[in-house]
């Protein structure tokens, strides 16, 4: 599971009025007029709320005629619940990095090599899964660390090397290399990026 999902459905949950909302839609489905009276706030409050449980894909709706009823997404619930233990567990039971040997050093320079042009730029985005890595973790070394970065920004600086800049953003994102919000890409640890040594 993706650290942005993950991160999404905390903050989803950092308040009180949207916890007490799922407790109440944890056994039925309610309108937002008995979530409001039940938690002693306005249904414009609810409104609020309810959008933000379900941009984080927390709770469902169904209209029935003028009323609009809210359910809790039990499965998706349970899943994002075990989203944090599962990136850390996976840190913590990750045998002891070991230092790249002599073999996959040279498969390593001889595809950036093969990939990447003299002027720094990148010939074509590799097919194959391993030597995608690759390249994409040459590129992504050269980010700052702890720097954010807008769309925009971020574009800029990928068509430095490729003009496919969505593509390659969008790869960023899947194999861990970057965390996004709200449009805004910020480096995560190596540690989490999807490592290109253990495939085959």
């Amino acid at each position: 599971m993706q650290l942005e999902k993950v991160v999404n459905f905390h903050k989803a949950l950092a308040d009180p009025t949207r916890v007490k909302m799922l407790i109440l839609l944890a056994n039925d489905s309610h309108n937002g007029l008995y979530l409001a009276e039940k938690l002693g706030v306005t249904p414009a409050t609810i409104t609020h709320h309810s959008s933000k449980l379900r941009q984080a894909g927390l709770i469902s709706e169904r209209r029935d005629k003028n009323t609009v009823y809210f359910s809790l997404n039990h499965e998706v619930f349970r899943s994002f619940s075990r989203g944090a233990e599962q990136l850390i567990d996976r840190q913590i039971n990750q045998q002891e990095v070991i230092p790249m040997n002599e073999e996959l050093e040279k498969f390593k320079q001889s595809v950036i090599r093969n990939f990447y042009g003299t002027d720094g730029a990148l010939k074509q985005i590799p097919v194959q899964l391993k030597k995608k890595l690759i390249v994409l973790e040459e590129m992504v070394q050269r980010l700052e660390s702890g720097k954010s970065y807008p769309e925009k920004d971020l574009n800029a600086f990928i068509k430095q090397f490729h003009m496919d800049f969505a593509t390659i953003r969008r790869e960023f994102i899947i194999h861990q290399y970057m965390y996004r919000e709200n449009n805004v890409y910020v480096l995560n640890p190596p540690e989490m990026w999807t490592k290109w040594q253990d495939l085959k």
